[in-house]
């Protein structure tokens, strides 16, 4: 969509700001002595996204609006719908009104003449629905009929009533959360986002809690705008820029998805992890169709040799119509039943668990068909496959796998116990689970061993962190409780892996040193993502977006804007069933002074957690559904125990 005001060469003083405490972008500039303004939200109730003009002064706005489709539609007084190859059916409208002075049409673009105010709706529809049953598309649908009732319907509103509704609905789950990680100086404050950067960038350059705490606040503005809907945040989210999207937009699913939502309990923002579950639910019956027509494809390098095949499973990437694409990904099923569980530990909503209950049986027949006995360690491995994305393609016992397909059956055993569903199937997986190989240290590196090999066998400072799944995302493997040689393993390959890598890679490593309570490498590599990208290279655009090198170009990929927040929180709450952990890797840059509120808990939780000189002033704790867990900062400890709606404050 494009407006035409007024001439560019012609105005001053231009300014663009993100608000992200309201979701709204404005835009201020001067013109022949009046101010003007172009304030832009996407709002969530209405369905539209809202554009309003408005000026101080005696100036008025005068000039049009196009709205254009990129596939060669034709547009007709403000609005297009076309169809795709594969059937979708879509279109665009762009509407306006004004309080006074005149909106008509011209060339089929909206026109507005010596208006004091404008307030412009932009809204779609396509015939898109989640349902295998009709192949996601619903045949009957008029998406320029949806489209022109939405912003017919938003229009009969003022443009303060619908900027309005859109805060009250934005801000009741950005309000949920407040960061201080300290005050910056008055010059850092002075700064534009891209001249903080930079200068954050440079060497030696003194810290800038502010940017800090507003960059974890940006991912949460991303969730909240970006996953409400009936699909959840893909590789870029909604901020395309063509239609060729790398990878082409899609759900990867041997980290990116899974990162993408690692933010949304611990965040506050539990409501925006709906739409991953929905998705999942929505392509089960294709997952399982053509899991068993498929999967022993002997074009299928990892195909189970036994020739048996159960429940569904995915391949490296899906999309929006249940299709998957690249190879088949054994391991993907068992991540995304982990991460699916995982947000019923926060919330602990049987309702929930009960809908996703199918998902994970499904993964625990896929599994039941595709172990296989290793004749050295007399152990169940899984059969012949990859750690994404590097080394041997026909390896067994792959610790990726072993991890996975461990905390999966963990989860299905406590999801039948909490149902009171199938107990004898439930004994039947805790036998497979019980004759598990698990990874060991290798004796030559000292590291956890990535493969059933002392050798490495893949890249050293590969991106991903396959091999280190079970620590995380995962919890078998504890800092606190687990054998020291094998946290040590954990430590061993995740200094070889480095630290320095693309910007999602970086999250996960921070995350993982989070875990090991080593604050100052976390906090490292949390710069390392807010690095300005220059060059092509990895890092941080103007706009905050992560940018991802592709030699002579650079990628915008979304789930680094998601892992760092996330590392950010789990350096400040580490939960786990039973457990809340306070400032377990707090950096020296944020130890000052600081507080944060509203941090999701495993059990039920949310914390709020106040610091100064490194150690906690306060702490609350509140129960949403929880009832009992432990509170700890360093050797300090309180059992405590509440009603659902309760709250206790605790000062070590």
């Amino acid at each position: 969509m494009a407006i035409a005001e007024h001439t560019p060469n012609a105005i001053s003083r231009y300014r663009r700001t993100l608000d992200v405490s309201n979701g709204i972008v404005t835009s201020t500039y001067e013109y022949k002595g009046t101010r003007y303004r172009r304030e832009v939200c996407s709002s969530h109730p209405d369905d539209v996204i809202v554009m309003r003009l408005t000026r101080d002064g005696r100036g008025t706005h005068t000039g049009t609006i196009a709205i254009t489709g990129t596939h060669g539609e034709s547009t007709v007084d403000g609005a297009f719908s076309g169809k795709l190859d594969n059937g979708l059916k879509y279109a665009a409208v762009v509407q306006a009104t004004s309080k006074r002075g005149r909106i008509g049409f011209k060339n089929n673009k909206v026109t507005f003449t010596d208006c004091a105010e404008v307030v412009i709706v932009i809204s779609g529809g396509t015939n898109y629905v989640p349902d295998y049953s009709v192949g996601y598309m619903k045949a009957d649908a008029d998406p320029l009929a949806i489209a022109r009732d939405k912003a017919a319907t938003a229009l009969k509103a003022s443009g303060d009533a619908l900027l309005a509704t859109h805060v009250r609905d934005y801000q009741s789950l950005y309000n949920r959360m407040r960061v201080d990680f300290g005050r910056s100086s008055r010059n850092q404050r002075s700064m534009d986002t891209w001249s903080r950067l930079v200068v954050r960038g440079t060497p030696g350059a003194p810290a800038d809690p502010e940017l800090e705490a507003g960059y974890l606040q940006y991912g949460r503005y991303l969730m909240i705008t970006g996953s409400r809907g009936n699909l959840p945040l893909n590789l870029q989210g909604l901020w395309l820029h063509d239609n060729s999207p790398d990878w082409m937009a899609d759900y990867h699913t041997d980290v990116n998805v899974q990162m993408n939502y690692w933010m949304a309990d611990r965040a506050g923002l539990s409501d925006c992890f709906t739409p991953f579950a929905d998705y999942c639910l929505a392509r089960l019956p294709g997952w399982t169709k053509t899991t068993q027509e498929l999967f022993l494809d002997p074009r299928n390098r990892f195909r189970n040799s036994s020739g048996k095949v159960g429940g569904w499973a995915v391949a490296f990437s899906t999309n929006i119509y249940g299709g998957s694409g690249w190879w088949w990904h054994s391991g993907g099923n068992a991540w995304i039943c982990n991460s699916l569980w995982e947000h019923y530990e926060y919330t602990q909503d049987r309702a929930y668990l009960a809908k996703i209950y199918p998902l994970l049986k499904g993964a625990c027949e896929f599994w039941e068909a595709r172990l296989v006995l290793d004749p050295v360690h007399q152990k169940l491995v899984a059969d012949q496959d990859w750690s994404p994305e590097h080394g041997p393609q026909d390896a067994v016992g792959i610790t990726y796998a072993q991890e996975l397909c461990w905390d999966l059956f963990e989860h299905f055993r406590a999801a039948t116990a909490i149902l009171g569903k199938d107990r004898v199937y439930a004994q039947t997986i805790a036998g497979l689970q019980d004759k598990l190989y698990l990874p060991e240290v290798s004796p030559k590196s000292g590291w956890l061993q990535e493969w059933m090999s002392p050798d490495n066998l893949g890249e050293t400072t590969h991106r991903h962190l396959s091999g280190l799944i079970g620590f995380f995302p995962g919890n078998r493997i504890s800092a606190d409780t687990s054998p020291k040689e094998l946290v040590e393993g954990v430590r061993q390959q995740l200094i070889a892996r480095g630290m320095d890598s693309f910007g999602w890679a970086c999250a996960w490593r921070a995350l993982c040193w989070a875990r090991l309570k080593d604050a100052e490498r976390a906090y490292q590599l949390l710069l390392d993502v807010l690095r300005p990208s220059v060059g092509n290279g990895n890092g941080t655009a103007p706009n905050l977006f992560d940018m991802y090198s592709q030699g002579s170009y650079t990628i915008f990929q979304i789930d680094a804007n998601f892992g760092a927040p996330s590392a950010m929180l789990e350096m400040l709450v580490y939960s786990r069933p039973g457990v809340i952990e306070l400032l377990p890797a707090l950096p020296a840059a944020w130890a000052k002074t600081g507080s944060i509120t509203g941090v999701g808990a495993r059990g039920g939780f949310t914390v709020d957690v106040s610091w100064r000189d490194g150690k906690v002033t306060s702490a609350t704790v509140h129960s949403t559904t929880g009832t009992e867990t432990v509170v700890r900062f360093g050797s300090w400890r309180r059992n405590i125990r509440l009603r659902p709606g309760q709250s206790v404050t605790v000062r070590p």
